[in-house]
């Protein structure tokens, strides 16, 4: 049920590390940047809130968190795919938006996911296993562009206005990082129905009060 987080960090690192870069071979100054980043925190204060209200109340043939998990990836993966292939640097700030606000409707419902499913005395590992998959997809996410020019010979160089091979790549590769494990993990998870949740919160809290 953790296994997405792996993507969705691949989304995050890969933006960190390399969005900056992005917007000044598109043209932006130094002093431009930070107005640019603040699409990004202003989004997720807004988005996590409402997304989390949104999949508490939500049910369908998918479940109650795993559309949301499925939308999100959909969207980040495709704002990756585009962002290093930005032609304007409005184009990539608005990646960004798009890329910050689809990471947050994927990363909320999967933190909740671990409370709906786990009992209370499982629930400190599975938050563990969420921060393990965390570190691991930050750490490759952040090493791709090395790896594809050190190890793999992609050019780390572009001419001016151009965005490189690696950063391109390593865009792909997060795309495909992020859908796939968000994936994998919508398959591979059983969600209850509201009926039988509720039916197992008050066994649970009846056993702890006991």
């Amino acid at each position: 049920m953790s296994f997405g987080f792996l993507g969705i960090q691949f989304g995050f690192a890969l933006q960190n590390a390399n969005t900056s870069r992005i917007f000044q071979t598109l043209g932006a100054e130094i002093d431009q940047i930070p107005i640019l980043w603040i699409a990004a925190p202003v989004t997720g204060l807004i988005v996590q809130p409402i997304v989390g209200y949104l999949s508490d109340r939500t049910w369908g043939k998918l479940g109650r968190r795993k559309p949301y998990f499925l939308i999100g990836a959909i969207l980040a993966s495709l704002a990756l795919v585009v962002m290093p292939n930005s032609p304007a640097l409005w184009v990539a700030a608005g990646m960004l938006w798009i890329m910050d606000a689809s990471i947050n409707i994927s990363m909320e419902p999967f933190r909740a996911l671990v409370a709906d499913l786990l009992p209370s005395e499982q629930r400190t590992t599975g938050f563990a296993v969420q921060s393990f998959f965390i570190g691991t997809g930050a750490v490759i996410a952040s090493l791709l562009p090395y790896i594809l020019t050190n190890w793999l010979g992609v050019n780390n160089t572009a001419p001016e206005g151009e965005i490189p091979d690696s950063v391109i790549y390593s865009f792909y590769l997060g795309a495909a990082a992020f859908f796939g494990a968000v994936v994998w993990t919508v398959f591979r998870t059983k969600e209850y129905p509201p009926r039988i949740w509720k039916s197992l919160f008050y066994i649970k809290k009846r056993n702890r009060d006991f």
